[in-house]
């Protein structure tokens, strides 16, 4: 038996469950933090997610466990599980296959704001990607990302060749704000790079991961 599958029946026993019999486990994108949805876990369920590598619920509705993707095909990928100080919620970490985890096709349950459909919160990066992406997709005169991405690579390379320099100079001058501040341009200016090659910047942090481990 694998330490993996040794353990799983410790961690079921340590969660506090409600009077149901549930705990409310929240799934999040690995890569980029986006909360995908909440769902319902009971002992089973969560036992199944750990020998599986894959998310399992418990419906309330159908009172019955259900596998995440086997109707839709978007299965989550299991990266990473902990749960709260109290022991009482879980926080699990996925790859969600298809990019999609709701059921009306959105990528989070959580696109929703007074009833205006908005892209939720991930990281900084990811989130500027995102405007960045719309703008050579849904290009506007007056924006300089567009503007960058009319003049190709010679116009976004050479940017990214004068922003390096400018980290390099604010690094020589000890100039933490400066550094900070030229840092920020370089990392937009790659992520329009990026984008000019259609290439996600979750693609960057999957190689990231990969050298991580």
């Amino acid at each position: 038996m694998s330490q993996a599958a040794s353990t799983t029946p410790i961690l079921i026993e340590q969660i506090r469950y409600n009077e149901q019999g549930l705990v409310p486990a929240i799934i999040q994108d690995y890569l980029d933090g986006m909360v995908l949805m909440m769902a319902w876990m009971n002992r089973e369920s969560l036992g199944k997610t750990l020998s599986t590598g894959q998310t399992w619920f418990w419906s309330r509705s159908r009172a019955e466990l259900w596998h995440k993707g086997a109707t839709s095909g978007h299965w989550q990928n299991v990266r990473s599980l902990r749960y709260d100080c109290d022991s009482d919620a879980l926080l699990i970490g996925v790859e969600q296959v298809g990019d999609i985890a709701c059921h009306k096709g959105e990528r989070s349950c959580f696109h929703q704001v007074s009833g205006t459909v908005r892209t939720p919160p991930a990281d900084t990066l990811s989130q500027v990607a995102a405007v960045i992406r719309s703008r050579r997709d849904r290009p506007k005169e007056d924006s300089y990302t567009c503007k960058l991405f009319a003049g190709g690579d010679n116009k976004i390379l050479k940017k990214i060749g004068e922003e390096s320099a400018e980290v390099v100079m604010a690094c020589k001058d000890d100039d933490r704000e400066a550094i900070a501040s030229e840092a920020a341009d370089l990392f937009y200016h790659t992520l329009v790079a990026l984008a000019h090659h259609k290439v996600d910047v979750k693609d960057v942090y999957r190689k990231l991961q990969e050298r991580r481990r």
